[in-house]
């Protein structure tokens, strides 16, 4: 795939999991991809496919509206794409999740197979804990 193949890919995932689509946003992770979130937050560590989508759906439970994540900056070379972004959603518990993030994202034949995701740990903290 090209570059800009690749940050099309990124596009559309992001686009279905903002709109809930989390099937269609699982479809495009390869079956051994692994998702690794920064921090020692209760959502860091490493992800396997089944485990991260297992992740999506307690947080979807807690976003009734839903959770948008929306790319700022997409820069992209060989297999991989950096990508800042902002995220919201109003949680059930009253809180609003705010967040900002870089994501390290690679791309092996057409599939997400790599993320590595950076973020404000303290407001993950703040959201989700007690």
């Amino acid at each position: 795939m090209s570059i800009e193949d690749n940050k099309a890919l990124v596009k559309r995932f992001w686009t279905a999991f903002s709109a809930s689509k989390f099937d269609d946003a699982l479809a495009m992770l390869s079956e051994d991809a692994t998702w690794w979130v920064a921090g020692k937050t209760m959502v860091s560590g490493t992800y396997t496919k089944p485990k991260f989508a297992e992740l999506v759906g307690g947080i979807a439970s807690q976003a009734p509206e839903g959770l948008t994540v929306t790319p700022t900056l997409l820069t992209a070379e060989g297999e991989c794409v950096a990508m800042e972004a902002e995220s919201y959603g109003k949680f059930a518990n009253g809180r609003v999740y705010n967040n900002f993030y870089h994501f390290l994202i690679k791309i092996r034949d057409g599939k997400i197979y790599s993320v590595r995701e950076y973020l404000d740990t303290e407001h993950v903290t703040a959201v989700f804990g007690p």
